[in-house]
């Protein structure tokens, strides 16, 4: 008589369903990549080291798998929440303490949120590091970009839904940040004569001027229909690419992607899977009071990920650091592969070795060492303003020590000064022409007008901001106004120096130190810019004029924010350049 098994696998239905058998062959295993719908995107043999954990880290299949986790848990989900305000707090209420393993639930959604905007960053810092955006992959790289844009703000449409206090905070400051777009926000420069609070951005993104039950049903169909769905247009193609272009790993011995990597996709989704359920058990997702337009929390914070840009407003207006700045960074981070022209690195990590720069000992790439270290100081950027603005900050965003009390509240509040229009633009333009390539009958007075640059910009800064005249003030007076405001504040301690210094010494030996200051900056920065020539050089010979100019406007603003970063800090300083008349202050 006929085992079961082999009679099924003969009737029509089975061989309807698998197109081959489950022997253990070369030819089988073939076949089940290609007769799998999902398994088909995968090459039917790939390189061995290409799929080391050590290589790949599985960062891009586990961002796919959570995506997975993120639409079952959300559709569990949606049976239970109502998006109205006078139901939703309820709902989840009822979620977290009277619907059968709710919490749990919720708690996987919201955790594997968090844990795929991590994920997907390392993905594309792995990218990255070993090279995979390069010819013929740039476009996936693009599309990567888009993909990371749109995890972050699907989790920020999440984020309102459970209509608590937490949510509807972190989502009003957002939502001012729209406010302040260029041209498109009632509150931004260059606002266009038809622009109102009633059709502004803001009003585009919540659905009114204030929010309320219309934010929340827009934030609902976003995140649960619109935003999921281009989301998963953008994977299928972003996937599509992958298997068309291949890994970025090729060479070596191959072997089959069934059992080898499909046993390896299995084995991180278990284990992630394992970790996110601990996580859920051990640690709630967060809820307080529900929603109230009229009790403001101070802080107000944003969600963790958008915290960055929230810092960023402490030392930019809104439409430079919740607008221009992100504007700048997705462009950015798209024109990486157009203009690397590098042919080095790709298929293996980032080769790192010791290097004495200025004498001194660095942990330096060995090759592409302008892209990795660019790369990943805009990387160390971010997660540091992350840091400040999560642990750093205290009511009235105030600075305080993680181990501070923020019972201990500030009493003498930080002045800050503006440059003086003239000076300021003297400064930006100094510091821009740093970016300008030396002509070649210019080579020789290289130095000469790296150095004239230097005193240029620091002589831009510390003039006005220290010993320029005021239109109220005698000069050592105004002087004297100015270092005891700063003096007394924990943020500007060179000023604070200086004022000692001129205090102790009078002005006959304060001042000449202060000269002697702006002096040795100028010698400074002089010579940065002498050693930044050669580098200079070379990249306008590689890239060209387009590309050259392309990279040098994104790698001086980057610096120019850290810079203006320290400025506010050290100096107390506001504005470099200020216009009222069209809300534009840098």
């Amino acid at each position: 008589m006929m085992p079961v098994k082999q009679y099924l696998k003969k009737t029509k239905v089975w061989k309807s369903i698998f197109r081959h058998d489950f022997t253990d062959t070369p030819r089988t295993r073939l076949l089940r990549v290609f007769g799998n719908v999902f398994l088909h995107l995968h090459p039917v043999r790939i390189a061995k080291d290409a799929i080391r954990v050590t290589y790949t880290w599985g960062q891009g299949g586990l961002s796919f798998y959570l995506f997975l986790v993120l639409i079952v848990t959300g559709i569990l989900l949606m049976f239970y929440y109502r998006p109205a305000s006078s139901l939703a707090y309820r709902d989840i209420k009822d979620l977290s303490f009277a619907l059968t393993l709710g919490q749990l639930l919720r708690n996987m959604h919201r955790w594997a949120a968090h844990l795929m905007v991590v994920t997907v960053i390392f993905h594309m810092v792995r990218v990255f590091l070993t090279g995979a955006y390069k010819p013929p992959r740039e476009y996936n790289w693009v599309v990567g970009v888009l993909l990371l844009v749109m995890t972050l703000f699907l989790s920020y449409t999440g984020y309102l839904l459970p209509w608590d206090q937490l949510a509807l905070w972190a989502v009003t400051v957002g939502a001012q940040m729209a406010a302040n777009s260029p041209m498109l926000g009632s509150e931004g420069p260059f606002r266009l004569p038809f622009i109102t609070t009633s059709n502004d951005a803001r009003f585009g993104l919540i659905g009114g001027t204030v929010i309320g039950d219309a934010t929340l049903i827009r934030f609902y169909v976003l995140h649960c229909i619109a935003v999921p769905f281009i989301f998963s247009v953008f994977l299928c193609v972003h996937l599509w690419r992958v298997r068309k272009d291949s890994f970025s790993k090729q060479t070596g011995e191959k072997v089959d992607v069934w059992p080898h990597l499909i046993s390896r996709e299995f084995l991180a989704a278990l284990l992630i899977t394992v970790i996110l359920f601990v996580w859920s058990i051990v640690m709630n997702a967060p809820l307080e009071a529900e929603a109230n337009l009229n009790v403001t929390p101070n802080p107000s914070k944003a969600p963790w990920y958008f915290v960055g840009l929230q810092e960023l407003l402490v030392y930019f207006d809104p439409w430079i650091a919740g607008v221009v700045l992100p504007t700048l960074i997705i462009v950015g981070l798209m024109a990486i592969p157009y203009v690397d022209t590098n042919p080095k690195g790709i298929g293996y990590w980032a080769r790192m070795r010791w290097r004495r720069i200025g004498g001194l000992p660095v942990w330096y790439p060995e090759e592409r060492p302008l892209a990795v270290s660019v790369f990943m100081l805009g990387i160390v950027m971010w997660f540091v303003l992350i840091f400040i603005g999560t642990y750093c900050r205290g009511p009235n965003w105030e600075w305080y020590w993680p181990w501070e009390p923020w019972s201990h509240r500030r009493i003498a509040k930080l002045t800050l000064k503006s440059l003086p229009n003239l000076w300021g633009g003297l400064l930006l333009a100094g510091y821009f022409l740093f970016g300008v390539p030396v002509p070649a009958k210019a080579k020789r007075f290289s130095g000469a007008l790296h150095l004239g640059l230097g005193l240029l910009m620091s002589a831009a800064l510390f003039v006005p901001l220290l010993i320029a005249p005021d239109a109220d003030y005698p000069l050592r007076s105004r002087s004297q106004t100015l270092f005891e405001a700063l003096g007394r504040s924990t943020n500007a301690p060179v000023v604070a120096g200086m004022y000692q210094l001129v205090q102790r010494g009078g002005p006959w030996i304060g001042y000449p130190l202060i000269a002697g200051l702006i002096g040795l900056v100028g010698l400074a920065l002089g010579w940065m810019g002498t050693r930044f020539a050669r580098l200079k050089d070379r990249l306008y010979e590689g890239l060209g004029p387009l590309k050259y100019a392309i990279v040098m406007a994104l790698l001086l603003m980057m610096m120019g924010v850290l810079g203006k970063i320290a400025l506010r800090l050290l100096f107390g300083l506001k504005y470099l350049l200020s216009l009222p008349a069209f809300n534009f202050n840098i």
